[in-house]
């Protein structure tokens, strides 16, 4: 993990903020991420979604009635701001002085950073009401954060989601996860990665956690695809490919034509780990990649 991540700062590509997980990018290594970005649109574009694009902070109940805070704590980050006078500025200064912590002269705010790009688009889908009979489908893209500092670069702290939702019937939403596992073989394969599928499972936390995860896997609610990027023996999840069930559906009231509750899915682009696989096994200089995948990416246009 360490290896990658020195050179990718040796090379100039990424710049070390004093904190794991968190860096910043050259101008080629976002070149990079943008193509593959455009690339997520070109395969996508059969879908004719609905673009929504959103920033990197949500509403804390949005999220907390999601059921998001129940699930995965440990990744969630709030904001907090001084919301104080003058005493209280000055109180915080001194902390500064003193060596203390001065961020408990902050008030937490209504504001969370957004963990998946997909949260901000149940709320929004379920206030247009009851959906049409063709369900709907949702092109989404988001900063993110998920508190896990890591040496390993593949798992940054502040990172890029693409995703397309499927928001309809049972039948709706798992067609279109089998389309995109068929497409997404067919995109990977054209940028000349390595890769598998295999059955997966949220990180979700605790005992009862753990529970969650076996029932996830059992049905097979989640599917990755998995490309070595830091590690051989361990690659990382660079795609995927989610069936939610009513999960979202249920707690946000949003119904089908029909009046059932209805189902979701989606299929996620983990833009920046798809720009460190593409440097881990063509290279760190783009300029030098198989000229099949700088077409595909279109990197020479």
């Amino acid at each position: 993990m360490a290896e990658l991540l020195s050179q990718l700062l040796d090379a100039g590509l990424l710049f070390r903020s004093g904190v794991d997980g968190i860096y910043g990018r050259s101008a080629i290594f976002d070149n990079v991420i943008e193509a593959v970005n455009a690339a997520a649109t070109r395969v996508g574009a059969s879908e004719n979604a609905e673009v929504f694009r959103f920033p990197p902070a949500m509403p804390r109940d949005r999220l907390v009635r999601s059921g998001y805070l129940g699930s995965f704590p440990q990744l969630l980050g709030t904001i907090h701001c001084f919301c104080g006078n003058e005493s209280a500025h000055r109180r915080m200064l001194q902390c500064v002085d003193d060596g203390q912590e001065w961020a408990t002269q902050q008030d937490v705010t209504d504001l969370l950073l957004t963990p998946a790009a997909c949260y901000a688009l149940y709320p929004v889908v379920a206030e247009r009401g009851t959906l049409p009979a063709g369900g709907g489908i949702y092109d989404v893209h988001s900063w993110c954060f998920r508190h896990e500092p890591s040496l390993d670069p593949a798992r940054m702290q502040c990172f890029r989601l693409r995703e397309y939702v499927r928001i309809g019937s049972t039948d709706q939403v798992l067609e279109f996860r089998q389309a995109w596992l068929d497409r997404a073989q067919g995109f990977i394969t054209e940028i000349g990665l390595p890769f598998e599928i295999d059955v997966a499972n949220d990180p979700f936390f605790g005992r009862a956690g753990r529970l969650m995860a076996d029932s996830q896997r059992e049905q097979k609610l989640k599917y990755e695809l998995l490309v070595p990027v830091s590690r051989d023996d361990k690659p990382t999840a660079c795609m995927s490919f989610n069936y939610h069930m009513d999960h979202f559906g249920t707690p946000w009231g949003i119904k089908q034509a029909d009046g059932s509750v209805a189902i979701s899915g989606c299929i996620g682009f983990g833009l920046e780990r798809l720009a460190l696989a593409l440097f881990r096994h063509h290279g760190l200089d783009p300029a030098g990649w198989p000229s099949s995948v700088r077409t595909s990416l279109r990197l020479d246009t």
